[in-house]
Formats: structure tokens, sequence, C-alpha cells
């Protein structure tokens, strides 16, 4: 759903040239740069703001891998043992129990490197939340589990009074035949292997993963109606129109209602409200930059406009 409405914004050139969006959608290797680009920046980026967290490294690269107790390690090859012999099924809560509750003896040992895509620490919990592509590899499931269960039992000794939470993410159900709906039985029975290491309770699949993460119903929905609203054949004209601070004067109105339409609230109130520093120097140059800055909104304009004025 994510790729059919991006696609949108071209698909006048498209038009006479394939059957439909949905077969041009099933040509993997055209799709191939958009799936890196919204797997490695949109999904990620868009999570980090909704949660307000942040992408976090506990790597040996970055110097900054975290450390568990041997007791811990053993606990955790113990479970891996179990789920890959079939003699448990997995389960959260008593996984959990296992590695929580294992005595630290000061015996520690390198964990294994892990980045969390979100992170983010609260007064009473940390919450790592890990965002993978729709279509996971069968064979990483085993060394999938054995990394968050690491993670989550170094988690505990860098927080040791708070409730540690590690969720894979997969961002829609590519087996839905609706845009935002999901079956997460049916999706973990997709990939072999997946099932018999974690438990559901572990997994967000399309509109669970967005709500949870935004605190929102309906957030899937609504990113999708944005993209949808933006992402027509006339977006890089748009673009354009909304790049040139001079438009802010000579095209004051259609400005404001192109503004309005891709939902660039922040900047229709720069145009509207009335603020006494707006005849600063400073302020005055900033507004008369580009919100836009090589296709990308300027948010160092806006933030600096926060700084320095009480525009908005």
């Amino acid at each position: 759903p994510f790729h059919e409405a991006f696609i949108n914004a071209f698909s006048d050139r498209l038009e006479g040239k394939v059957a439909s969006v949905p077969t041009f959608i099933s040509l993997s290797s055209w799709l191939h740069g958009l799936n890196t680009s919204l797997g490695q920046s949109f999904f990620e980026h868009t999570a980090q703001i909704l949660f307000c967290g942040e992408k976090k490294e506990f790597t040996t690269r970055k110097q900054n891998n975290l450390r568990i107790d041997q007791s811990q390690k053993n606990a955790i090859a113990d479970i891996i043992t179990d789920l890959s012999n079939g003699n448990r099924k997995p389960s959260l809560v008593r996984e959990n129990k296992i590695i929580f509750t294992q005595p630290i003896e000061g015996n520690l040992v390198e964990g294994t490197d892990f980045t969390a895509d979100v992170f983010s620490e609260e007064a009473k919990q940390v919450i790592c939340v890990e965002i993978k592509t729709v279509k996971p590899n069968k064979s990483v499931f085993k060394s999938e589990k054995q990394k968050i269960l690491e993670a989550k039992a170094a988690l505990q000794i860098k927080y040791p009074k708070k409730d540690i939470k590690y969720f894979l993410a997969f961002p829609f159900d590519p087996l839905s035949e609706t845009p935002y709906g999901y079956d997460k039985q049916r999706f973990m029975r997709y990939s072999v292997g997946f099932s018999k290491y974690f438990d559901e309770a572990e997994i967000l699949l399309a509109s669970e993963f967005w709500d949870y993460i935004s605190g929102v119903l309906h957030t899937m929905e609504s990113i999708i109606d944005i993209i949808n609203a933006i992402a027509t054949p006339l977006f890089m004209k748009e673009l354009a129109f909304l790049s040139e601070p001079q438009n802010t004067k000579t095209h004051k109105n259609a400005y404001l209602d192109l503004l309005q339409k891709w939902f660039l609230y922040r900047e229709h109130q720069l145009l509207t409200q009335p603020a006494k520093n707006k005849t600063d120097t400073k302020t005055q140059k900033l507004l008369n930059q580009s919100c836009f800055r090589n296709g990308e909104y300027n948010s160092e304009r806006l933030l600096r406009l926060l700084q320095s004025s009480n525009i908005i």
C-alpha cells in the first residue's frame, strides 16, 4: 500500500506503458530502489518522529556494545536449544522471566551487537523496535532471536530499574487483501521457522505497529492518506512552487492553499499569524529562505525561526 501511494505521483508517465499499477508493482526490479528507500529511510524516520525516539546502535564498531552476565548467556543458550529442538514453543512471558531473574554474578561477557531502529527511554521502561523487511529470510530467525534475548539481558543490566521491551516490526502485511489489514498468524506462517522462534507478542505488524508507535488509532491510514494527497502527477510542479520563496508574496493565496494540501501547517502559520518579530532582520532572512532544501523539508530553518522569534 505504501508503494502504490508513492507511485501515484508518476501515474501520468506510466499511462499506456503498463497494464495497471498493481501489475507494475509486481516488477520487483523496478521497485528495488523504492524498497531500499522506504526501508532504510521513510519507515525508520517516520517511526522515530511518531515515537519521539531515535536510532541507536549498541555495537563494537561504535564502541557502545553492551555486556551480559555469563549466567544470562547460558540461560539464553538453553532457550535457543529448546526452541531449535522443538522442546518448547516461544513464550515472551516465560523467556523474559528466565533472562531477567538470572542472578547477576559479575562475570560479564560481550553481548551480541544490535541496533534499534527506534529506541526510547522512558521513566519506567526502555523500548526497542527493529523494523524488518516484510519478506524476512527464513535462515535468520534463530540468530535474530538470540540477538534479541541477549539485547534484552544487556539492557536490563544497563537499566536495572526499568522494564525492557524489544519488538520486531513489519510496516505492512503483504498477504493482506486490504491495505491496512493484517493476519499475524498467517504472516508468521509465511516464512518457515518464524513461529518456531518468535511469540506473536514480540511482533508488531502493519496498522498494529503504526498505532503502537504513535499511540493513536488508524495512524497507518493517516500516513497513506497524506502520501496520496501529495503524490500526484503534479508533485514535482507543486514542489517547485513551494520551493520558491517569492511565491509567498506574488501568489500568496495559491501558496497558502498548497501548504494546506501538503499538510505544512507550520509554514501556513508563518505566513498568516501576526508576530512582533517578523520585521527583525534575522527573522526576515529566515522567512525568505526556501522551506525545502534539496528536495527535503528544511526543518533546520523552522527550528531557527522557533528559537529566534515568537512567530509560532
